[in-house]
C-alpha cells in the first residue's frame, strides 16, 4: 500500500499532546481561500521552484515536454500538474532550484521512518496525520496507523472531514485523538469561501459526536478576518456543535499569517492582498465570550 506525502515536521507541540511528529498527506478536497498549506491541495507529485535559486541555465526547458515550463517576463512558470518526468528534471538542476514537493511511501516504510521518534513520545507525545486532507489516502493511513497502534504510539488525524463515512472508518478504530475542522456554518458561505457544500461535513460530524468516539473528537474552527471569524458565524457553529453534544470540545485557532509566504511557490493567489495580523489576547476572549454564550461549555484557545 502506497501513499503520498510532502511533509515530516519533528517536534511538533501544536498538532496535539505533547511532543509529535506531524505527518502531512497530500491531496484535498476542499480549497479554503486561505489555506495554510497550498503546497498539499494537489494530489499528485509535482515540481516547486525556489526563483531565489535559479541561475537561468535553461537546463529545465530542454529537458521537459513543450510548453511545459514556460518563460514570462523573466520569470519561469511551470505548469506543474501536466505530465512530465519531474523527478529527472529536479534531479539535473545544478543549483538546487527545482524539487518535488511530495514522495511516495509504502505504509511499512512510513510506520519505520515514524518509529524513529518513538523515544520523544514518552511523554504523551505521538504521531499526527495532517495535510492536504489525510483521509483523501484513508487506507494508507489507516494501515499506517494500525502498525503504529501495536508498537504503543499514540495517534492523531487533523481531517475537514470532508470525506466519507467509508473513509472514515478507515481510521477511527485506530485514531486516539481527532481534530476537525468546522470552518463556515452557514452552507452558502462555505461553498463560497471553501469551494464545497458543508452537508458532509455536518452528516459526519453529527455521527461522530452521537457515537462513542465524542470524547476523542476536539472541533476547531481556525479564525479568519473578514470570514470565519464573525460573530454571527461563531454563535451559529457553537450552537450546531453544543445542539449535538454538550460537552463537546471546541477550539478556537488564531490567524496564521505565515502561511501567505508559502503562495508564491505554486503560483496561487492568497485571499489578502494585504496580509492581516493575529489576533490579539482580548479579541481572542471575546471570541471566547461568544461561543461560550451559545452553548460551549469546554473551550480550548492558545
Amino acid at each position: 500500500m502506497q501513499g503520498i506525502v510532502f511533509d515530516i515536521r519533528r517536534f511538533s507541540t501544536h498538532d496535539g499532546d505533547g511532543i509529535r511528529t506531524t505527518v502531512f498527506m497530500k491531496g484535498c478536497p476542499l480549497r479554503c481561500l486561505w489555506c495554510q498549506n497550498p503546497e498539499g491541495l494537489e494530489p499528485g507529485i509535482a515540481p516547486i521552484y525556489f526563483e531565489n535559486q535559479c541561475i537561468h541555465c535553461g537546463g529545465c526547458q530542454k529537458r521537459c515536454r513543450p510548453g511545459n515550463i514556460e518563460e514570462k517576463e523573466g520569470r519561469l512558470f511551470f505548469h506543474r500538474h501536466r505530465d512530465d518526468d519531474w523527478e529527472r528534471i529536479a534531479q539535473s538542476c545544478p543549483a538546487n532550484a527545482l524539487r518535488l514537493d511530495a514522495k511516495y511511501y509504502q505504509a511499512e516504510e512510513l510506520a519505520e521512518e515514524i518509529k524513529k521518534d518513538k523515544v520523544f513520545f514518552s511523554h504523551g507525545g505521538g504521531v499526527t496525520f495532517s495535510g492536504g486532507e489525510p483521509l483523501m489516502q484513508a487506507p494508507f493511513v489507516g494501515e499506517v496507523m494500525k502498525i503504529l497502534k501495536k508498537e504503543g504510539i499514540h495517534t492523531a488525524i487533523e481531517t475537514s472531514l470532508a470525506v466519507s463515512e467509508e473513509a472514515i472508518m478507515c481510521v477511527l478504530p485506530y485514531t486516539d485523538q481527532i481534530f476537525a475542522d468546522m470552518k463556515v456554518d452557514d452552507e452558502a458561505d462555505h461553498k463560497r469561501m471553501v469551494g464545497a457544500t458543508n452537508r458532509g461535513i455536518k452528516a459526519n460530524l453529527t455521527r461522530i459526536l452521537r457515537s462513542g468516539y465524542r470524547d476523542r473528537i476536539t472541533v476547531r474552527t481556525p479564525l479568519i478576518p473578514e470570514f470565519t471569524a464573525t460573530e454571527k458565524n461563531l454563535s451559529a457553529i457553537a450552537e450546531f456543535l453544543s445542539g449535538l453534544y454538550p460537552n463537546v470540545h471546541y477550539e478556537l485557532l488564531n490567524y496564521n499569517p505565515l502561511a501567505e509566504a508559502k503562495y508564491h511557490l505554486v503560483d496561487f493567489e492568497y485571499c489578502f492582498e494585504k496580509n492581516q495580523k493575529l489576533y490579539t489576547k482580548e479579541e481572542m476572549l471575546r471570541f471566547g465570550e461568544i461561543v461560550r454564550q451559545h452553548g460551549i461549555r469546554h473551550l480550548i484557545m492558545e
